[in-house]
């Protein structure tokens, strides 16, 4: 009987195997789940057409939480609340040990460049008065901006006259647009996206203390801690970052990581 031999194939045969693994790991993209507000920034960050390996997804930072919590594969998430990232991170949905505050933001009430009015930011002030139309905030049941909105508009004593003249919105860019679409003829909005457009104005900010501290919080999603995703987390603490999102008017809240 005749043994048969095996004899080594060429090394040839495993270098489109290993070329198409290759082009496979590069193809998967590092998924970025961000608040709205984030999103002017972050597309300049990374514009699409130099970044085909980050997909950014914008939406109100509740909604995000939910969808990673139902298993959206997001590898990043940069939210707009601390309750938030707080409601992933006490169920095990984020990597805490890579939570950090990153930025801070300011409220603003807006109105159309062409229809703007005077008021002061006092429980004194007549709101009701100011303006004849509806207010445009985000969902101020979910939506961090709507959540500091209600607790600014709760502590100048404005919720009851403004309360049946609400339309809330999903996030905060869709209340942005509401005024500048006419739509509404006020919104409350944060001071970076009333900065992002020219069809709004601002008719006064809102202080700090009326409400919440506005932070965004950035972590790793639970399980997708790899090279890949470290390296966009750590890109965010970088210098050149910050400075985008200096520009773009969030204050910085930590030191660059030196990059």
């Amino acid at each position: 009987m005749t043994r048969a031999v095996i004899r080594p194939r060429s090394a040839a045969w495993w270098i489109p195997l290993f070329l198409f693994a290759g082009i496979s790991a590069r193809a998967e993209p590092v998924t970025v789940f961000a608040a709205a507000s984030l999103s002017g920034a972050l597309n300049e960050l990374w514009p699409r057409e130099r970044h085909t390996d980050i997909s950014l997804s914008f939406a109100g930072s509740s909604l995000l939480a939910r969808q990673i919590e139902a298993g959206a594969p997001a590898d990043l998430y940069l939210s707009a609340s601390q309750d938030w990232m707080d409601y992933l991170q006490v169920r095990g949905h984020i990597d805490s040990t890579t939570r950090v505050d990153l930025f801070g933001n300011r409220l603003v009430l807006i109105a159309p460049t062409d229809e703007g009015f005077a008021l002061v930011a006092s429980p004194r002030a007549d709101i009701g008065g100011a303006f004849k139309g509806r207010l445009a905030l985000a969902d101020p049941d979910h939506v961090p901006a709507g959540i500091y909105a209600r607790q600014a508009l709760q502590t100048l004593g404005w919720w009851p006259t403004l309360v049946h003249r609400l339309a809330p919105a999903s996030d905060v860019r869709g209340a942005l647009a509401w005024v500048e679409r006419g739509e509404c003829d006020a919104g409350i909005v944060y001071a970076t996206d009333a900065a992002s457009s020219r069809r709004v104005q601002v008719v006064v900010s809102i202080a700090d203390s009326l409400h919440t501290p506005i932070r965004y919080p950035a972590a790793l999603v639970a399980g997708r801690a790899t090279a890949a995703t470290r390296r966009r987390l750590d890109t965010l603490q970088s210098a050149a970052a910050l400075a985008v999102f200096r520009r773009h008017g969030f204050s910085i809240l930590m030191g660059t990581n030196g990059e």
